[in-house]
């Protein structure tokens, strides 16, 4: 199943909300510009109330010819009450009737608008300063004009495109060997699990990886990994709970090289309520396995959480501080109805965004595409 069918399947069918708050907002702005007003504008012919005769009643005898001098008389319709005359004129034609049921909801685009944009757009987790500027940009030369809601989402799902299409970009393959890729994020963020499907598939695309179980203070890391290499068929190396992860940092470098290993992945730890041990703990990561490559690390992975919206942000500046973070990678977009998030990192730091995740399976970690993530989160065809 294609990356697109699972996000509007998953991101909505368990939680986005945005495509359905930018409903209401067109919805309820309409009925309140045309308040009592029937079900359509269009002029349609009126249906008479009475049902016409039978055809065997609608014969009659032939009247005799009119003298040539005189027009043949034209038969006067019965008069109508004048009662029944109002109440006609205020009941649509059965064509109005169809029409409006089908007609879209449009609503003028004013400041009261924006302003429920703007608040639905935070309440997806994008942000104060990305939603302002994002209706900003969706209101420039409209203001004033009547939209659909299907012109809105095609507008907003056009503006985040724009936003993210800078930083959609898959994770850069080097000629050198093996290629270390450092893993950081915070423990439950998918970290382990995204290593495990990063080895799978590149391991399905004809590359040769090692596992280095660097987060050597979890034994469920470590376990979880070795369930992961054995599936993909790929070497996962550990070491004793409670290790210095360096020292397995530089073992799994010289097995990755003895093996000619195309690449190395090393999972960390990620625990910030003590941000200095892991901050050294990371540190000498680095410096040990430099002293094997010297331009070790070549990628470095922060893998974050969807579920945990605003605090995304705040993981992202402190990993930049704790290591040099390259690029990202978001987890569980199916379980959150603030896939916003997304657009206020890519607007905020504008670090490449390598690959989303989307549900459990290997193949539901793929690269990120910013149209189908845009037309997903915004309900766009849906």
């Amino acid at each position: 199943m294609a990356l697109f069918s699972k996000l509007k399947e998953r991101l909505f069918k368990s939680s986005s909300k945005l495509g359905q708050g930018l409903d209401a907002i067109v919805e309820e702005g309409a009925e309140a510009e045309q308040p009592g007003a029937p079900a359509s504008d269009v002029a349609a012919p009126q249906v008479p109330e009475a049902p016409s005769p039978p055809v065997a009643e609608a014969k009659a005898p032939p009247a005799e010819p009119a003298p040539a001098s005189e027009p043949a008389p034209v038969p006067a319709s019965a008069p109508v009450p004048e009662t029944e005359r109002e109440e006609r004129s205020e009941r649509p034609g059965l064509l109005g009737r169809v029409l409006g049921r089908g007609a879209e909801p449009r609503r003028t685009l004013d400041d009261e608008m924006l302003e429920s944009l703007e608040e639905l757009l935070i309440t997806a987790d994008m942000g104060v300063d990305t939603a302002l500027r994002v209706t900003a940009n969706m209101a420039e030369g409209r203001m004033g004009k009547k939209l659909s809601t299907r012109e809105i989402k095609e507008l907003l799902a056009a503006e985040i495109t724009r936003i993210m299409e800078p930083v959609a970009r898959p994770m850069p393959i080097y000629p050198k060997r093996p290629q270390v890729v450092l893993v950081v994020g915070v423990n439950g963020s998918g970290k382990t699990t995204t290593i495990g499907k990063l080895a799978s598939q590149f391991k399905a695309a004809g590359k040769q990886v090692v596992i280095a179980a660097g987060d050597t203070f979890r034994a469920a890391a470590v376990e979880q990994l070795q369930i992961w290499g054995d599936r993909a068929g790929v070497p996962v190396l550990t070491a004793p709970e409670g290790s210095d992860p360096a020292s397995l940092a530089f073992d799994a470098m010289a097995k990755a090289e003895a093996d000619g290993a195309d690449l190395l992945l090393i999972d960390t730890a990620g625990r910030l309520q003590n941000r200095a041990d892991l901050m050294e703990e990371l540190a000498k990561i680095v410096r040990v396995i430099r002293k094997r490559d010297e331009s070790a690390p070549h990628n470095t992975l922060l893998v974050l959480d969807a579920t945990t919206g605003q605090n995304a942000l705040s993981q992202v500046e402190t990993f930049r501080k704790l290591a040099n973070v390259t690029g990202l990678v978001m987890t569980k977009l199916d379980g959150t109805a603030r896939g916003g998030v997304l657009v206020a990192l890519a607007d905020k730091f504008g670090l490449p965004i390598h690959a989303i995740g989307v549900g459990e399976q290997i193949d539901d970690l793929a690269p990120f595409d910013p149209q189908e993530f845009a037309a997903a989160l915004t309900g766009v065809g849906a």
